[in-house]
Parts: structure tokens; C-alpha cells; sequence
């Protein structure tokens, strides 16, 4: 059975932890949008409109395949309604910024990877609580369910407009600044995860810890890397290069846990909340651990090839130039005129250089 999560209530209800958590939530969440707006570029983001391909595999992705995956893993570990409303926040939340992180890792395609975090966070503004709304019928007769804030959702997701818009005009305006808030709001997603997990895990007790049942922990290590393998597929099937799969693959796999941590954190009581908290954390957590094991896998055996491929581009690249060279030394001799005795002229060949 998946057992209770509404236990630790009391200890949630710890009034000055739980608003110190409260707004370092916010403050991570605003930082981590802010970088995701600074990310974007308006020519780039035109160009995606008029081809959309990352938008389809956004919507896909992150608003077909991870809900039903997160739902199904719910009714396989019979969870009960609380563990099954986290577990199902979690699926439904859009792209997070660690999948950036990791595409580069992994020479992926980055304006893919931008573009399909972007689209999926705007798109989440209409499809997570309808999503939300869809998977929630399974439990529609339990309070957690029926309490489900989804204006508070939707009100969530709608106040992380203003610093990607205020990114996408700092990165119009001011890029340089832009790419270095890029690179803090990176590490400030880093920092704060590893925050929140140790505030969570040593503060609040290992009592709490030992109160999630082993199927959520499964499911956390399940979930991202079931996501994982998902994505890859539906790139497969969009027959896309091989670095392109693995940035789909990322994307799909790594969620927002920052989002889904502010939604559970400011949308519910902490009497409803108790140890459902932690779910997010832990899925970071693995979904972290699995994309590192990802890119250390593609360090060891993947990026040989990659460098091959690259080579061999570049050397196709240098014989063409080279005999393009050769062709134009040939086409463009000149002489120079010299004066001689007897008043004769003579023709002097040269090269000039190229």
C-alpha cells in the first residue's frame, strides 16, 4: 500500500521554518524564471513559431506522457490520495532549467532544449490544471482532492510570467547581463535544491523521512527515468538527430521542482501538506543523480562518436577549402611589368597571396 503521507502535519506546522521555507521557495522560483526569460531570444523564438517542432514535443512530452505516466505509477503503487496528488503535481509541472544544464553536457541541441522549457511553461498555464483536473477523478472522492486548489494553481503558474518577461526583455536589451543571469539562475536552482533538501530532511526530523513509504521513493526513482527513456522514444519517432534525441530526452525526464515545491508549499495547509512536501525533493534528487549518470555514460562510450562525427565534418570542410585554393591560385596570376635594357618589356609571374 502506498500509506498516508498526511502525517508530519504538526511538524509542517512549525510557523517560522515553514515561512522561511516558504520564501526561499519563492525567491528560487523567481530567480530559476528569471534565467529561463534571460534564456530566450525573440528571433529564436519567432523561428520555432514558424517551425514547431519543440512546441509539439513540449506539449507531448510534458502535457501527455508524464501525466499518464505519473498517474499510472500512482494506481501501480496503490498510493492513496495525498502521496497520489504529489506524485501527480509533480508529473503535470512543466520543463525545469537542470535539463538546460544537462543538454550542454551532453552536446545537445540548446536552442531545443530553451525553446521546449519555455513553450512547456507557458503551456502550463492551461494544460496543468486541466491535466490536474483530468487524472484527479480517480480519487474525486477524497477531501485532498476535493480541496485541490487549481485557481491557486493556475494563480502560481501565472505569477512566473513577470520574470521570464522581464528576462526576455533584459536579454533584448542588456545580453551580456543576460547570459550571466543565465549562469546564476542555474546555480541558484543547484543551490536552493540542495537547501531545501537538507532544511527538509534534518531540520524537520528523520522522523518525517521515514514516514514516506518505500513505493513513493520507487516512484521517484522510477518517474525521471521512465521519463527519460520516453523522451528519447519520442524523439526516435520524430526521427531526429542522435543530439537532439538527448535533449528531448532531458527535457521530458527533468520537471520543475522548484514549481511543483511553491504550488504544494503556498497552495496547501500544512495539515493537508505533511510529508507530500518531500516527494518534489526526492524526485530532484533522482532525476539529478540519473541525468549525471546520463551524461557520465555519454562521456565514457557516446562522446568518442560524437568527436568523429564532428571530425569528419570538419575535415570534409578543410579539403574543400584547401582545393577551392588551389583553384583560385591557378585563376588569378597576375604579372608585374618590368623595364629591361633595349627598352623591352617582360611579363614577371606572381602569386598573390590568398
Amino acid at each position: 500500500d502506498g500509506g498516508s503521507l498526511a502525517g508530519g502535519g504538526e511538524t509542517f506546522g512549525d510557523r517560522s521554518l515553514s515561512q522561511g521555507l516558504s520564501v526561499l521557495v519563492g525567491l528560487g522560483l523567481c530567480v530559476t524564471m528569471l534565467g529561463l526569460g534571460c534564456a530566450v531570444e525573440l528571433g529564436q523564438l519567432g523561428q520555432q513559431l514558424r517551425r514547431p517542432v519543440g512546441l509539439l514535443l513540449a506539449l507531448l512530452g510534458q502535457f501527455v506522457a508524464m501525466p499518464l505516466l505519473a498517474f499510472l505509477l500512482a494506481l501501480i503503487f496503490a498510493l492513496d490520495e495525498v502521496a497520489a496528488v504529489a506524485v501527480l503535481l509533480c508529473g503535470c509541472c512543466p520543463g525545469g532549467n537542470l535539463s538546460n544544464l544537462m543538454s550542454v553536457l551532453v552536446d545537445g541541441d540548446m536552442n531545443l532544449s530553451i525553446i521546449m522549457t519555455a513553450s512547456s511553461t507557458l503551456l502550463a498555464l492551461f494544460l496543468m490544471p486541466l491535466c490536474l483536473w483530468i487524472y484527479s477523478r480517480h480519487w474525486i472522492n477524497t477531501a485532498v482532492v476535493q480541496l485541490l486548489p487549481l485557481g491557486a494553481v493556475s494563480l502560481t503558474l501565472g505569477s512566473t510570467l513577470l520574470p521570464i518577461g522581464l528576462g526576455v526583455l533584459i536579454r533584448y536589451r542588456h545580453p551580456r547581463a543576460a547570459d550571466l543571469l543565465v549562469k546564476i539562475s542555474l546555480w541558484s536552482l543547484l543551490v536552493t535544491l540542495v537547501v531545501l533538501f537538507i532544511l527538509t530532511g534534518t531540520m524537520l526530523g528523520p522522523d518525517l523521512l521515514a514516514q514516506i513509504p518505500a513505493s513513493v521513493y520507487a516512484i521517484a526513482v522510477l518517474m525521471p527515468l521512465a521519463g527519460y527513456a520516453l523522451g528519447y522514444g519520442l524523439a526516435t519517432v520524430f526521427k531526429m538527430p542522435p543530439h537532439c534525441r538527448r535533449t528531448v530526452s532531458l527535457e521530458t525526464g527533468c520537471q520543475n521542482v522548484q514549481l511543483c515545491t511553491a504550488i504544494l508549499k503556498l497552495t496547501f495547509s500544512p495539515e493537508l501538506i505533511g510529508s507530500m512536501y518531500m516527494f518534489p525533493l526526492l524526485y530532484a534528487l533522482f532525476q539529478s543523480a540519473e541525468a549525471g549518470l546520463f551524461v557520465l555514460a555519454y562521456k565514457m562510450y557516446g562522446r568518442d562518436s560524437y568527436k568523429q562525427d564532428t571530425l569528419g565534418e570538419e575535415e570534409d570542410t578543410d579539403i574543400s577549402y584547401k582545393k577551392l585554393k588551389e583553384e583560385e591560385v591557378a585563376d588569378t596570376s597576375y604579372g608585374t611589368v618590368t623595364t629591361e635594357e633595349h627598352n623591352s618589356i617582360q611579363m614577371e609571374p606572381t602569386q598573390t597571396a590568398l
